[in-house]
């Protein structure tokens, strides 16, 4: 490790734009794109009182009667989550039913999306029915092309289409440098549920 001297000065000009919902992004193959899109989520919820609007998360690959930690902490507070799919596509027992159900689940999100009622709108594992051709492309950039300018919107998953990197005003990828399951540590509950 090397020891670096605290900065004394600020390191940047505050910008000069206008405040605007974003279209923020987390993928790549290391761990924490959904958590932190669940931090954004909270962050975002706990500042409702400021902003007057909703928060909502829309799960693509999750179950709906998913009882994950996060599920059962977010529904303690109110902060609404749905699971809108029918979980890993190799456990599916028909991949079609798997597509429809994230063509519904999209038109449900993109509702949350137009609506002017929300915040945020966080589309966790949404790459996934995209990059397996479920959802087209188009409507989703349309859809986040043409939403109300102060709706944020959070989209996770690995393998981001490159189209919807570039529509994006932030862009995160999360490097997997090494992790437990390649050692034989199964998923510890609580942490990677």
């Amino acid at each position: 490790m090397q020891i670096e001297t605290p900065p004394t000065e600020k390191r940047y000009e505050r910008p000069e734009g206008e405040r605007r919902g974003l279209v923020i992004v987390h993928t790549g193959d290391g761990k924490g794109k959904s958590t932190a899109a669940f931090g954004l989520a909270l962050r975002a919820f706990g500042r409702q009182h400021v902003h007057g609007k909703r928060v909502e998360i829309f799960q693509f690959m999750k179950v709906p009667s998913a009882r994950f930690g996060e599920h059962r902490m977010f529904e303690k507070i109110g902060l609404p989550i749905h699971g809108l799919g029918d979980g890993f596509s190799w456990k599916s027992k028909d991949l079609e039913h798997s597509a429809e159900l994230a063509r519904e689940g999209w038109e449900r999100a993109r509702a949350a999306i137009l609506d002017g009622a929300h915040f945020l709108v966080v589309l966790d594992e949404i790459t996934y029915p995209l990059i397996y051709g479920w959802l087209a492309l188009e409507p989703v950039l349309d859809t986040l092309r043409s939403r109300p300018k102060d709706v944020h919107v959070c989209l996770t998953g690995r393998r981001c289409p490159p189209e919807l990197m570039a529509l994006a005003d932030t862009v995160t990828e999360m490097r997997l440098v090494k992790h437990a399951f390649k050692a034989g540590i199964p998923a510890q509950r609580g942490i990677e549920d």
